[in-house]
């Protein structure tokens, strides 16, 4: 290269610099006024090597913006397949290009999709948890997605994009979800929507947990005894006395509570949707009353290789309406929450405890923290204060 970069040579740098940063394991060069791809790559059909070995492949694209655009999509594609052991030259040796993202249809691009979704460096820290957001979170509004582009052959990609959003319920849970969803497809494929998704997003947030109606203490106390089934009156108390999603009740090291340790402290692992955290119990006397220390858990198939996170959760919610129980698995879980903020606990901590960020934690249960806020502040300030009310004779 000259002293003097030219401005497509200096776009390259800035890609290779963000691929690196991926540890994608391709780099992006130009040759004359094309556009390659150079990495540790399998041996080719006609190859006498056995291992792989740094090698190009011709993507015939032009040596411009939109040209170097089109080649990123490519590394994506390639550095998913060369992961999952599915990468075939035979793609490439058939003609440039074959595989760029741009020339394969819907179903291809989204299958792209996938693969590149489950393997970026921060999924295969937790493949199960991985997968589960896929199949709940992805996968749903992506299929959505296909079928109304294929019901409406005149439709543009954004334009099924845009009415897949729109056949979800407004200001609800599902409608964030595929906005976030559809919004990480676009920026996969460097589709430019001409608008914003999370202009669609709506006023789902604060408001609907503000009002939800959550069981009081009394209530979860009384509704624990109606459960008939005591390995399922254990899953129960655990989920109330410790605030753990559906799933989690699966996952946790319970040995703190079979040594009768003090604390009761459970640790959530690994496996889980948010990683390994440690819990503390509130209220400390539920772990008695509900005998949660002789673990009892149902057996019920929690072989990730076999089954999904989602699915485990949703045999939780199926039992809870089973039984006939008054709330959702979920209301023991922001009862627990709303309880560490009557005690006082710091928002931190308590976020640490829930597995979610502090951000997450206010947003969701900003108007029991405003409230507690606001209490310290009127009995701090009343407290400092030397004024007296005028007495009434």
């Amino acid at each position: 290269m000259s002293d003097t970069s030219s401005p497509i040579d200096t776009r390259i740098a800035q890609v290779n610099q963000r691929l690196k940063a991926a540890r994608l394991g391709l780099q992006i060069e130009r040759r004359g006024e094309k556009l390659n791809l150079r990495g540790t790559l399998p041996p080719r059909p006609d190859s006498l090597r056995m291992k792989p070995y740094q090698q190009r492949i011709s993507l015939g694209l032009p040596a411009t913006v939109t040209g170097l655009k089109q080649a990123e999509q490519e590394v994506k594609v390639i550095a998913a397949q060369l992961i999952q052991k599915t990468f075939d030259w035979r793609h490439y040796i058939s003609g440039p290009g074959w595989g760029r993202l741009d020339q394969m249809g819907l179903v291809q691009q989204i299958q792209a999709f996938k693969q590149h979704f489950m393997v970026e460096p921060q999924r295969l820290i937790n493949p199960a948890s991985a997968k589960t957001t896929w199949e709940s979170a992805y996968a749903p509004y992506l299929r959505k997605l296909e079928a109304i582009a294929q019901a409406n052959s005149s439709f543009s990609l954004p334009e099924a994009i845009y009415a897949t959003v729109r056949s979800t319920e407004a200001n609800s849970r599902s409608r964030q979800v595929c906005c976030t969803a559809l919004s990480a497809f676009a920026a996969f494929i460097s589709l430019e929507l001409p608008i914003d998704l999370k202009s669609f997003w709506g006023a789902y947030g604060n408001s609907r947990t503000q009002a939800r109606n959550l069981p009081s203490d009394e209530l979860i106390v009384e509704t624990w005894r109606k459960v008939p089934n005591p390995s399922w009156q254990f899953v129960y108390g655990i989920m109330a006395t410790y605030g753990l999603r559906n799933h989690e009740v699966f996952f946790c090291d319970y040995s703190a509570l079979l040594r009768n340790d003090r604390e009761a402290t459970i640790r959530v692992l690994a496996s889980t949707k948010t990683g390994e955290h440690e819990v503390w119990p509130f209220y400390p006397e539920w772990v008695d009353q509900f005998n949660l220390r002789e673990v009892n858990l149902p057996a019920i198939q929690t072989d990730l290789s076999s089954t999904t996170l989602q699915r485990i959760g949703q045999r939780v919610t199926s039992q809870f309406r089973r039984y006939g129980l008054p709330f959702s698995p979920y209301d023991l879980r922001h009862a627990w929450a709303v309880r560490t903020i009557h005690f006082g606990l710091p928002d931190t901590v308590a976020a640490r405890m829930m597995g979610h960020s502090v951000a997450v934690h206010t947003r969701t249960y900003h108007h029991w923290i405003t409230r507690r806020d606001q209490q310290q502040a009127v009995e701090a300030a009343l407290s400092r204060s030397q004024l007296k009310a005028p007495e009434i004779e």
